[in-house]
């Protein structure tokens, strides 16, 4: 596709889809050699409706272009970085030249210091997390940018020892320390809990017992939390109030949760079960419409919700499976990877019917992707394994009894 096609179906994209959903993020993920022009990207952004965008780094072509759009941004600064960043002449030398430069003219409200650092089991690293954040901090403090710009950083649903019922949310003993560390950190400073979320690896590593409604959104029965007696109809939400639950527990009610990361495969291997356009269509898709209802989870539906949907492009240059390079809502061209169904007219919020049925909130796993992130920040498979099992353990039997209601 030529550049005046592009720019012609944009156009097109942007009449048919003109919603502004409620917090919705995208992931602007960039490992791959035949991306678009990030000022190419600037219309796809806006026409599903996203006003904000979370990028892995801070390239400076990718936030030039997106001056004066009103898009807020979050950057990040990659694992490597870590070490460096605990000297707080670094971190400020980071600032300025590549926050700085780009404010106000660029909504930057976010730097996120190092990703899933917490559960790599990897002490070079998280014993540097904490002071990197706080050098950060200090530099945006003394550059008077802490008003405008919140530090934070992104963990893994692995971060949960227990996390069914949601209620009984609970973090992992083991990582307390380094935890509560950061937690208190969020409460001086006042920057989100960021999470990423994929009930996608939920269903591949147990389809035959993890209902595939449940997961996407689409109606089904759920389950009843025995202790809160609140309904739950899909795997996300009930995760973030599974993570809600474990941050009450440390005393942390009022911390924000946002989710970082989530999202759905359009394609993937043989043995990647679920990674189809159909799928990733439905989970993108009615996320973005139940977004939009401006209400949060069956625990806390006062809040708001903050969620960044990986991704928006598929990156052909990212290692692992299939579906690594397949989470993209649009192709390298610009068109759809597939069609998410969003128009005006059926635009819906919490507790309304969606493809005959009603949202609501569901079982929780505490599953997460091989390497969702960028090559530099990208994980362990053999580690997210081991604590895939373990989320396995733990939900074997709210599965089953799911299962049993569908």
């Amino acid at each position: 596709m030529d550049f005046p096609e592009f720019f012609c179906y944009v156009s097109i994209l942007a009449c048919l889809f003109p919603i502004m959903v409620n917090s919705i993020g995208i992931n602007y993920g960039q490992i791959a050699n035949n991306l678009p022009s990030p000022e190419d990207a600037v219309p796809l952004v806006k026409s599903i409706g996203a006003t904000k965008v979370k990028l892995y780094d801070a390239d400076p072509r990718v936030l030039k272009a997106f001056a004066n759009t009103d898009v807020e941004f979050m950057v990040g600064l990659g694992n490597e970085y870590l070490d460096k960043m605990r000297d707080p002449t670094n971190a400020q030398a980071w600032v300025k030249e590549n926050v700085q430069p780009h404010l106000p003219a660029t909504k930057i409200t976010s730097i996120f210091v190092g990703n899933e650092v917490l559960t790599l089991n990897d002490t070079s690293l998280s014993d540097c997390l904490l002071p990197a954040m706080q050098s950060v901090h200090a530099a945006l403090l003394n550059l008077g940018l802490d008003k405008q710009v919140t530090v934070t950083t992104t963990h893994s649903l692995a971060i949960l020892q227990t996390s069914y019922p949601s209620s009984a949310g609970a973090f992992r003993e083991d990582l307390m320390d380094p935890l509560c560390e950061t937690l208190n950190f969020h409460q001086k400073t006042g920057s989100p809990f960021l999470i990423n979320a994929y009930p996608y690896f939920a269903y591949k590593g147990n389809p035959e017992q993890v209902p595939l409604d449940f997961v996407l959104f689409q109606p089904n029965q759920g389950v009843t939390d025995p202790q809160t007696h609140l309904d739950y109809d899909n795997m996300l939400y009930a995760q973030i109030d599974a993570v809600y639950s474990a941050l009450a527990s440390l005393g942390y009610m009022k911390l924000p949760v946002h989710i970082s990361e989530t999202g759905w495969p359009s394609k993937g291997d043989e043995d990647e079960a679920g990674a189809t356009p159909e799928n990733a269509e439905k989970y993108n898709g009615n996320l973005i419409k139940l977004m939009s209802g401006k209400t949060g989870t069956p625990m806390r539906p006062n809040s708001d919700l903050n969620i960044y949907i990986f991704a928006l492009f598929n990156e052909n240059m990212k290692p692992g499976p299939t579906s690594e390079r397949n989470y993209g809502l649009f192709k390298p061209d610009g068109t759809p990877a597939y069609p998410l169904g969003i128009t005006p007219n059926n635009v819906v919020g919490r507790n309304t019917t969606v493809g005959g049925g009603s949202f609501g909130n569901a079982v929780t796993n505490p599953y997460y992707p091989m390497s969702s992130s960028t090559g530099y920040m990208s994980i362990s498979s053999t580690r997210q394994q081991r604590y895939q099992l373990l989320g396995h353990v733990l939900l074997m039997a709210p599965l089953l009894m799911i299962k049993t209601l569908v």
